[in-house]
């Protein structure tokens, strides 16, 4: 078994009501087990629609994971369109009806009708006990194929995944491994870090697929290997990591899950260094960052915002003179306010952050997303300019990565 599709249905999906975080984890999981998801599809409550897509996948791909349609109501006609496709009757599965009872009792529902209803299932499938809701999950194995219908209802879905489906899945044999490798990376745009990697096919060498993913925050290269077993997959991916790595180090800060703050929290932790920080612009979110790991007393001292003049000049000692000449959005403000922040907390890194969120206060010459980060240590002040064209949420998330980014490169020396 190597391919599958996951097929969502519900008009709320298609509205966009409702997010679709069932395809994501049944994808996630299916990867994990050695099955490719080669296509995730939505439908509306659409009896042809339904059909139409359970005729086209089946003979397609080795098992179809369907979500949705499920429920009590007019609108859920899955079961419905699952046994004519399977030309079965429903039949009453006394087991599920007294689940349905047992539920509807414990919340005080009288059981009625459209309730027995839910313990309705095709003749002929394995019926999955779905223990935390009423509507049973359903699969039916057919031609070496597996055909899964679960609820919509997220934790219902996942626990029979979970429970009844991967296990079923595995035992009915897996043909490939498949792995995944992220590599985040930050300070360099899509376009440039892929032109620094150079050929992508003399790197994968036929033997994997590399992802470029961008967000405010970087991005990230995934590389993903299908091999005959765990030892194989692993052998490639980390040839694979290490020639990146060749090539573009200085902007990979972690691999796997690991965020740019909890990266940095294990460098000044490794460093026996202290960290203060003075913003302006980020309103806080550095400090907000910094602290959202586990144990950053040992590392963070302080974190003020200052974001009135008045402010920068009664706490940090910016000169009053400074700010009226120069302005507070200026390359001298964020170096006064790192060296500030870091004298007045006896830190060894100060961080500072100056600019224009906007989306008004800009000028022709300061304009809206302009941000100095200032940064001072035993080496010196620095600081560096930017201009993160953005909306306002955007701008603070994208200069607090910059600031982090900074820190970690003065640590590292790069």
């Amino acid at each position: 078994m190597k391919t599958a599709a996951v097929i969502t249905i519900g008009d709320e999906i298609l509205i966009g009501q409702v997010t679709n975080t069932n395809a994501a984890f049944i994808g996630q999981k299916m990867s994990e087990t050695g099955i490719e998801v080669a296509r995730t599809v939505v439908v509306g409550d659409n009896y042809d629609g339904i059909m139409k897509v359970f005729r086209e996948y089946f003979g397609q791909y080795d098992a179809l994971l369907v979500t949705g349609g499920l429920g009590p109501t007019h609108d859920d006609i899955t079961k419905k369109v699952v046994a004519d496709f399977f030309g079965a009757k429903l039949v009453m599965d006394d087991r599920v009806l007294e689940n349905v009872r047992d539920r509807l009792s414990k919340r005080n529902i009288p059981m009625k009708k459209v309730n027995e209803a839910q313990a309705l299932v095709p003749e002929g499938c394995e019926v999955l006990m779905n223990h935390w809701g009423t509507a049973p999950g359903m699969l039916f194995e057919k031609e070496k194929k597996f055909f899964v219908v679960m609820p919509g209802v997220p934790h219902e879905m996942q626990n029979l995944m979970t429970e009844y489906v991967i296990p079923r899945i595995r035992a009915a044999g897996v043909s490939q491994v498949i792995k995944h490798r992220v590599l985040k990376t930050t300070g360099i745009a899509e376009s440039s870090l892929f032109e620094l990697l150079g050929s992508v096919d003399d790197l994968l060498d036929g033997r994997a697929k590399l992802a470029f993913l961008p967000s405010q925050f970087g991005v990230r290269l995934r590389i993903t290997v299908k091999a005959g077993s765990e030892a194989e997959a692993d052998e490639i991916a980390n040839e694979i990591e290490s020639k990146i790595r060749a090539r573009a180090e200085k902007f990979i800060y972690s691999s796997g899950e690991v965020d740019l703050e909890e990266a940095l929290a294990n460098l000044l932790t490794e460093k026996r260094l202290t960290i203060s920080v003075a913003e302006s612009c980020t309103g806080g979110m550095i400090a907000n960052r910094l602290t959202n790991i586990s144990g950053s007393s040992s590392y963070f001292e302080r974190g003020v915002v200052t974001y009135s003049n008045k402010s920068k000049t009664e706490v940090l000692r910016v000169p009053e003179e400074l700010i009226s000449r120069l302005g507070a959005v200026s390359e001298e403000v964020a170096a006064a306010m790192a060296e500030g922040v870091r004298k007045i907390s006896n830190t060894d890194i100060g961080i500072s952050t100056t600019g224009i969120a906007g989306p008004t206060g800009g000028t022709p010459d300061k304009p809206v997303g302009l941000v100095y980060i200032g940064l001072s240590d035993a080496g010196g002040t620095i600081v560096k300019k930017m201009v993160l064209p953005d909306q306002r949420l955007r701008f603070k998330e994208r200069a607090s990565q910059a600031a982090l980014e900074l820190v970690r490169r003065r640590v590292l020396g790069l």
